[in-house]
């Protein structure tokens, strides 16, 4: 059986972590944020913590444990689908980052439930640098492909007048 700090460890911060990840968000005028994702992460955490109340040796998960986190991950495949459906008009679909961010937060709930938290801290860091870059990073590839496509096609031939 977990202890309360084991628990509290574990629940808080997969909340703490999935509540960044949301106010990332957030703060881009997305259309989940800091609560929803928070609770997708705790919700996670604390279904993987309740099937498996012993810690968990690394890579050896119970059965149950192991059909809990399919279950988990597959349902939260239809809330992030809900985001992008949701939001879909006039043929764009719109949503697709922060559906991600749904599935990744169930994920890290998963792992937060699990204890393991150096996957915790890298996948969090991962996460952080994708999102503050890269958006920005996609744009400059655009605006470099657009530039590419607009130069005439290189000629073969010299640049010669005739005499």
């Amino acid at each position: 059986m977990l202890d309360w700090s084991e628990i509290v460890l574990r629940l808080g911060v997969a909340t703490l972590a999935s509540g960044a990840i949301g106010l990332n968000r957030d703060l881009h005028g997305k259309p989940i944020g800091l609560r929803t994702l928070g609770l997708v992460g705790l919700a996670t955490a604390l279904v993987v913590a309740l099937a498996n109340p012993q810690p968990i040796q690394p890579g050896h998960f119970s059965d149950g444990t192991s059909r809990v986190i399919q279950g988990v991950l597959t349902g939260i495949g239809f809330l992030g689908a809900g985001v992008i459906v949701h939001i879909s008009t006039h043929g764009k679909v719109h949503g697709l980052t922060s559906a991600a961010c749904v599935w990744f937060t169930a994920c890290i709930g998963v792992v937060c439930g699990a204890g393991e938290w150096r996957l915790v801290a890298v996948a969090l860091g991962i996460a952080f640098l994708l999102l503050a870059f890269g958006g920005p990073a996609e744009r400059l590839f655009h605006r470099v492909l657009r530039m590419i496509q607009r130069e005439p096609p290189p000629n073969d031939e010299p640049n010669t007048l005739p005499e």
